[in-house]
């Protein structure tokens, strides 16, 4: 490769990393400030909680999202051994079960269920 490739390389997975983090410890502080907005502004408690966990939780899936991304790179492209690729499997299988956690917290249902109305049936699609 060529010989600017390779830093390139690693500085573009650096910055996606750096992406990440800051896409979770901006949307902490967002989530913070908007549930400091509701409370100040007289709304119950037991929401302003609810929409700060929910906010918070989405904020670490999309900061996660960013740096498994930037795992995915520096183990495809950068450092290609069996040991990164062990790595790589271990941080994608916690990343699932936390999406997948937070999913549940968030949305309040599986995530299967989610194209179900409040009966439990799928929703009607127009006349067939």
């Amino acid at each position: 490769m060529d010989d600017w490739f390779l830093p390139a390389l690693k500085l573009m997975t650096r910055a996606i990393e750096v992406g990440g983090i800051a896409v979770i410890v901006l949307g902490i502080l967002g989530a913070s400030l908007a549930v400091l907005w509701q409370v100040l502004h007289g709304h119950p408690g037991s929401d302003a909680f609810t929409l700060y966990r929910a906010n918070v939780g989405r904020a670490i899936l999309l900061g996660l999202e960013f740096l498994v991304a930037a795992d995915i790179i520096n183990t495809v492209a950068i450092e290609p051994t069996l040991e990164s690729l062990l790595i790589l499997g271990g941080i994608v299988l916690i990343r699932t079960f936390l999406s997948f956690s937070l999913e549940i917290e968030i949305e309040g249902r599986w995530p299967w269920a989610r194209n179900r109305d409040d009966t439990g049936q799928q929703p009607s699609r127009g006349p067939a």
